[in-house]
């Protein structure tokens, strides 16, 4: 079977992660297939919104450590150019909601991925793990820039030495992620919330992400500007114009992501 499930249901892209033998740790197959799928959500106007899980008991364990072994060994730097960073960046500029359901554990890279997503909730029985440094690497995948900024600097720099397990409580407690679910309502819930989503306006959603992506770096006043410019085109938009409809007429706005 693919690395990669894929499929369109609902206006929703369910992206699973299907190497669950190997805790859906990333081969360079998987990894290039991800790209794939999240460049075709990124075109496909039917896609409001992106669901990404895994199979079996994990989320991701990260990199597979037997592609850095060996005679046909990768190496590092091109696993990041290649496969890493091409990911985390089609997640932040993929101009739709993505939401990480995180079934099970996530650890290294596979925890980095899934907290650069929009959206993280997580089953009870998840885990997060920045387990690099178990093996004398730094955190990559963006984590270093993401985790600090959700948790602060003292306690992302704490979990990137120790590699401590955060469980999912913990992880929620902290501001890491959105929410937890209990195991039978996982899935249910966490797909309710792309149901949400995916019916929401979804040029709205997009500038709202892109807009949240400068405000790490913009000082108060790029910030406040680049909402300006990014209102006025929320503006123009037509779910703008049915939202403002509904409003005045007292009923349900149906919204097309236009």
């Amino acid at each position: 079977m693919s690395s990669i499930l894929f499929e369109i249901k609902n206006s929703i892209a369910y992206i699973t992660l299907n190497r669950p033998d190997k805790f859906n740790s990333f081969n360079r197959e998987m990894a290039l297939l991800l790209q794939n799928r999240l460049d075709e959500c990124a075109s496909l106007h039917e896609i409001r919104c992106v669901y990404i899980t895994g199979a079996g008991k994990a989320f991701s364990a990260g990199q597979d450590i037997g592609e850095l072994v060996g005679e046909h060994k990768i190496e590092l730097a091109q696993i990041l150019s290649e496969h890493y960073n091409p990911i985390v960046k089609r997640i932040r500029n993929l101009p739709k909601p993505v939401i990480a359901a995180v079934n099970g554990v996530a650890a290294g890279a596979g925890a980095n991925i899934a907290l650069c997503c929009d959206i993280v909730v997580a089953a009870e029985s998840a885990s997060f793990i920045q387990a690099f440094s178990k093996i004398g690497l730094i955190p990559d995948s963006g984590g270093t820039f993401t985790l600090p900024r959700l948790i602060g600097w003292q306690k992302a720099s704490a979990l990137m030495m120790t590699g401590d397990k955060v469980s999912a409580a913990e992880a929620e407690k902290m501001g890491m992620i959105y929410k937890v679910f209990a195991a039978d309502l996982f899935e249910a819930e966490s797909k309710k919330i792309a149901h949400t989503l995916a019916n929401m306006p979804t040029k709205g959603l997009a500038y709202t992400k892109h807009v949240l992506n400068y405000s790490f770096n913009n000082s108060w006043e790029e910030q406040l500007q680049l909402e300006d410019q990014f209102q006025q085109k929320a503006a123009s938009t037509e779910d703008y114009q049915e939202g403002i409809n509904a409003f005045l007429e007292k009923r349900q706005a149906s919204f097309n992501g236009k």
